[in-house]
């Protein structure tokens, strides 16, 4: 028989087959010793936006323990549709959210007066959370026919007139909210591809010292809310001071539209706001 032919050969294909005997074995056991191990998921491929999104996880947190408070002059530029607005000068006070054994006992508050441009200089809006039946309180500029004849009004910050011109309600100003939001993106983001992130040491905004970081989307997808950002952080105050992002051009080899910036100037931490800052009735203001 053909098998003991085989057999006759021991020098040729007994060796032949004791080697792969051997193999066989090992690539056994090999095999059983893996399928004993527990199964662990692989780490997540590292993304462009982690060095960033680890940084204003950072920056969170060290915001919402130790600043409570911080007055600054806001400069804003929004798209609203496919206009772009004027740029908008406005001195502000935010009181961050403050909560005891889980109990809110310093509400999120705002204040805003406008410096610029001439038509809203002296308007002054106040927004303190839950109070005013959880409405912001303004008034036009003194000079204004508006002034005389309305005086003070309530509304919605999410409604039709207090969103007249603006991108986002009142709610959400600020350097916390803006935090927040752009970690939003960013997780958003990091699901997809086609992202390009850099750093940049010693960018300046009004003489500050900041690191900047510039976000990128080469190709328009319906996933992406811009085509460009950048963010800079301050190297002393750690916390972002610029924002803007712009949408991608309107024609091939064109330059970005820009759809927002904030930026903000003479930040002041801590400065002690208490609830006289943000009641209308305060001498200071000029609330009728």
């Amino acid at each position: 028989m053909e098998w003991m032919k085989s057999a006759s050969r021991p020098n040729i294909a007994m060796r032949k087959g004791v080697v792969w005997l051997a193999w066989g074995l090992m690539w056994g056991c090999a095999l059983a010793a893996v399928s004993l191990q527990p199964v662990v998921a692989a780490p997540p491929k590292k993304h462009p936006l982690d060095p960033a999104i680890e940084m204003a996880e950072r920056g969170l947190a060290r915001i919402e323990k130790e600043i409570r408070d911080y007055t600054a002059t806001l400069v804003k530029r929004e798209r609203i549709g496919s206009k772009l607005g004027d740029y908008q000068y406005m001195f502000i006070k935010v009181r961050h959210e403050q909560k005891k054994g889980g109990r809110v006992v310093v509400p999120f508050s705002v204040y805003l007066k406008f410096l610029k441009p001439p038509e809203l200089r002296g308007r002054e809006v106040i927004y303190v959370e839950g109070w005013n039946d959880n409405k912001l309180m303004a008034h036009e500029p003194p000079d204004s026919a508006t002034y005389r004849l309305v005086g003070r009004v309530s509304l919605k910050p999410d409604g039709f007139l207090a969103m007249r011109g603006n991108r986002y309600p009142i709610t959400e100003i600020g350097i916390h909210n803006l935090v927040v939001r752009l970690l939003e993106v960013a997780r958003e983001d990091r699901k997809y591809g086609e992202c390009e992130v850099d750093f940049y040491k010693g960018a300046k905004i009004n003489g500050r010292t900041c690191t900047k970081i510039e976000v990128r989307h080469p190709v328009r997808r319906r996933q992406f809310r811009f085509h460009i950002a950048r963010i800079y952080i301050d190297d002393k105050l750690q916390i972002p001071i610029r924002y803007e992002s712009y949408d991608w051009p309107e024609k091939r080899g064109g330059s970005p539209l820009l759809l927002e910036e904030y930026t903000y100037l003479n930040v002041k931490l801590n400065v002690g706001l208490t609830d006289r800052d943000f009641d209308p009735d305060n001498p200071q203001y000029q609330y009728p």
